[in-house]
């Protein structure tokens, strides 16, 4: 899952009367997308439990001329964290698990790093990014796609190493997820993706939504994913289609992988701001009860800085909670997160206090946009004049690129003009990290190249950059290139290999940091 750019927010429940939708607002959105350059976006807006917006805007993929509509579906990324925490929250009411039971108490074989988290870990611990765990540790398990299973990535993590001491702190995990998805299974015996499907969507009403890829690409309403890449930096240069098939593998769906349209997005803002109750007012989907304890916030989450044509933005205070985060917004508590999964982005926003919802939801990674609008629609609802966050945001996105990618070319294109200290061929062979799995470092022609065997296509060749350290920029463009280095002992053998983004900016999902390859000896 990429790191979002955007806090999360929540808020408690008041209904009250409110204005509606800014009357140019469609005009707005149309404006701001053929500016910027998007191609296709999808607005939700609800209000007093009525939709009052449900609408897309320009094309499903570049190169075809065919529109978004408001059934259009559209990968969300995080933002289907929350519904995970509601499958949850459906089998706490049946009485199937409770949010405090161990997670061993389901799944016996689970594990992780330290014997004494694997015994206390909770449910409610998997769901509110205070493991311990590093911010995006264990992501190359299914970024940008994997050749896992899921219970196999859940079955790893006992080999990921804490960056701090159990709910000592936040850290944004996609990991812990997993496990929830694979716990959900082991409750259910469903599937993640069946359960979701058949026990919360079909109720909900959300039909055109999907759980599962392969049902996806059967969907012929649905868009594809765009970003700028320049060189392998994102964010920058011209707007590309990318490989739908890529963004996040299946075994990480529960963290992030649903497809959800404008229609079904409503229903959903819908039934958060009822509490768990259907939009036709019969019937529910969870308990209030459980509502209020996936909106109880559980952990600080530290704010982040602004540049000051942004300052009205960074809250006072911010908090997560179960799937969602509760953070104010001048003043006023709302309910919000975020998402982004290769080629797509959205943000899901509550403000309770006012009964009002709205989802944005892009086919590109232009963030400015959605950042941008959301600011503008909690301003109109909550009564303040109006402020272009649109254009403050998308100013300070394209700054921290064009840093971002002088940065790069600078730093790989001046390295200093020592070694390799082995011929090349010394430096092939196997290379296995305890919760990754292998690389492969081969060589032709006088070449090396560097195969990533838990993930698919995730390949490219090996330059030498300087002493004992290469790059490789991958041959799937989309994948963040790395510096790859080896350490030698004193009789020059190779003890072990590390990685770090060459982007200054990469995303924290290729968490490249967190590996640490040793040889794997050739069996006799």
């Amino acid at each position: 899952m990429k790191k979002s750019l955007f806090p999360l927010f929540a808020v408690l429940f008041a209904a009250s009367a409110v204005a509606a939708p800014p009357a140019d607002f469609e005009a707005r959105v149309e404006k701001l997308r053929k500016e910027v350059g998007v191609p296709g976006m999808a607005v939700a807006i609800v209000e007093d439990g009525k939709v009052t917006m449900a609408k897309g805007f320009g094309t499903r993929a570049l190169g075809l001329n065919e529109a978004v509509d408001a059934d259009t579906i559209f990968m969300t990324g995080s933002t289907g964290k929350a519904v995970t925490s509601a499958a949850l929250a459906v089998l706490v009411d049946r009485g199937k698990i409770g949010w405090d039971d161990k997670v061993i108490d389901h799944m016996p074989d689970f594990a992780m790093y330290d014997p004494w988290v694997t015994r206390e870990i909770t449910i409610r611990d998997l769901l509110v990014h205070r493991s311990g765990l590093g911010l995006g540790e264990g992501d190359l398990l299914f970024v940008p796609r994997a050749g896992l299973s899921r219970a196999e990535s859940v079955r790893r993590l006992r080999y990921l190493k804490p960056a701090t001491s159990f709910r000592y702190g936040f850290a944004y995990d996609n990991v812990l997820y997993m496990v929830a998805g694979q716990l959900i299974e082991a409750v259910s015996g469903k599937t993640w993706e069946k359960f979701v499907a058949e026990d919360v969507f079909k109720p909900a009403g959300m039909l055109h939504s999907t759980s599962d890829d392969d049902v996806r690409f059967t969907v012929a309403d649905r868009a594809y994913p765009h970003a700028r890449m320049d060189g392998g930096l994102r964010g920058v240069g011209k707007q590309e289609r990318l490989d739908e098939r890529d963004g996040l593998g299946r075994n990480a769906a529960p963290a992030g992988g649903l497809a959800v349209s404008a229609n079904d997005m409503a229903r959903w803002l819908i039934i958060q701001l009822n509490r768990g109750k259907l939009p036709e007012g019969e019937g529910r989907l969870f308990s209030e009860a459980q509502s209020a304890q996936m909106w109880t916030p559980e952990v600080f989450v530290p704010t982040s800085k602004r540049p000051e044509s942004l300052k009205l933005t960074v809250p006072n205070f911010s908090t997560y909670a179960l799937g969602w985060g509760v953070q104010d917004y001048r003043g006023t508590k709302v309910l919000q997160h975020s998402g982004a999964v290769l080629g797509f982005q959205t943000i899901v926003a509550l403000i309770p206090g006012k009964n009002v919802g709205f989802a944005i939801m892009i086919n590109s990674e232009d963030s400015g946009i959605y950042a941008g609008l959301l600011y503008e629609l909690y301003d109109h609802y909550l009564g303040f004049p109006p402020n272009d966050w649109p254009a403050k945001f998308s100013a300070y996105l394209k700054e921290r690129a064009a840093k971002g990618l002088e940065a790069y070319k600078a730093d790989a294109a001046k390295p200093a003009k020592v070694g390799p200290s082995l011929p090349l061929a010394r430096y092939v062979g196997t290379y296995a990290d305890p919760w990754y799995g292998q690389i492969e470092v081969s060589q032709t022609k006088g070449k090396l190249s560097i195969d990533f065997k838990s993930t698919p296509r995730m390949n490219g060749a090996l330059d030498h950059w300087q002493y004992d350290s290469f790059v490789t920029r991958f041959t799937d463009k989309t994948i963040e290139p790395a510096y790859v280095t080896f350490a030698l002992d004193a009789d020059g053998k190779i003890t072990g290999v590390t990685m770090k983004p060459v982007s200054p900016i990469a995303d924290f999902s290729y968490d490249y940091q967190d590996l640490s390859f040793t040889p794997v000896e050739k069996s006799k």
